[in-house]
């Protein structure tokens, strides 16, 4: 169990390394895991699942990921980046991602929070 911890907590050192301006900066990345390759850690597998585990984490806090059911365009996407870099007082990001099941309208997960305004979800409203 220890051992578990002293990777976590190296981990998130790593992760601490590897960010610039709170953003994960791509150089920084790989400045970290150059160094991992010359000299491993005790656990180099539990080190690196724990700092890739963390890196993902705050990538997707920093992206909006919006799945549509119809047409979107990049206008559209653009104004939704600008609404959550004002609402979460950081830089976001947007991309599209083409869902037919929703039928109509789109779902926006940043992280770990969704925003869902679609006919499905409506309609599973309205059956339950």
């Amino acid at each position: 169990m220890r051992a578990s911890k002293q990777s976590q907590q190296f981990a998130r050192q790593l992760f601490h390394l590897s960010l610039a301006d709170g953003q994960v900066s791509g150089e920084r990345v790989s400045a970290v895991l150059a160094h991992l390759a010359k000299q491993p850690p005790r656990q180099p597998l539990a080190v690196l699942r724990n700092y890739q585990r963390l890196i993902v984490t705050q990538l997707a806090r920093n992206s909006a990921v919006v799945e549509h059911g119809g047409a979107i365009d990049a206008g559209i996407l653009r104004s939704i980046e600008a609404a959550f870099t004002r609402k979460y007082q950081r830089p976001i990001t947007a991309s599209a991602r083409p869902n037919p099941d929703l039928i109509a309208g789109m779902r926006i997960r940043i992280g770990d929070d969704l925003y869902e305004s679609s006919i499905a979800s409506q309609l599973a409203e309205l059956s339950d």
